[in-house]
Formats: structure tokens, sequence, C-alpha cells
């Protein structure tokens, strides 16, 4: 099992961008209802996995930061979903 994905947090962003190609910092932290503490430092982790890209901008002068899942995230997602539906069959 990946021990990023086990994070209920870093398991929300992964699916919010898994529906979106890019997904707002803003944005991400109103549907996952956290502080923007907790998920800057979940989304870092996956930054620094390189699961996730991060692009910091200005819109209006104002900061910006974009997220877009990564070929490798959503390699690692695909093989964790794998691995949770092993543990199912396993169990039955």
């Amino acid at each position: 099992m990946d021990d990023l994905l086990l994070s209920e947090i870093r398991l929300a962003a992964i699916a919010e961008l898994l529906r979106s190609e890019s997904v707002t910092f803003a944005s991400m932290q109103k549907s996952i209802a956290t502080s923007n503490g907790n998920l800057g430092a979940h989304l870092a982790k996956l930054v620094a996995a390189g699961y996730v890209s991060e692009e910091k901008t200005f819109v209006n002068r104002r900061p910006q930061t974009r997220y877009r899942l990564t070929s490798l995230g959503r390699g690692a997602f695909k093989i964790h979903v794998r691995q949770l539906q092993g543990l199912l069959k396993a169990a039955r």
C-alpha cells in the first residue's frame, strides 16, 4: 500500500485532481473542507513525491496556486486501487 495515499486528505486531493485538469488551492480547500495549513502540508508531501505538480502565478495581482495530477501520481493511484481491490477479494 502507498502510505502517501492512505491519508484521507491526500486521497481527497488526488480525487479532486482526477476530476479536473487543474485545481486551485482555494477551490480544493473549499471542496475538501479542511484548514489551509492542513491542506498545504498534505499537498507539499504529494508535490515532493512527484504525484502532483504545483504552479504559482498571480491573477489580478493576487497569488494563485494551481495543482495538477502527474502521470506518476495517476499511476500510483491506479496501483493503490488495485491493491485495495485485492484486499477486498482476500477478505471475502
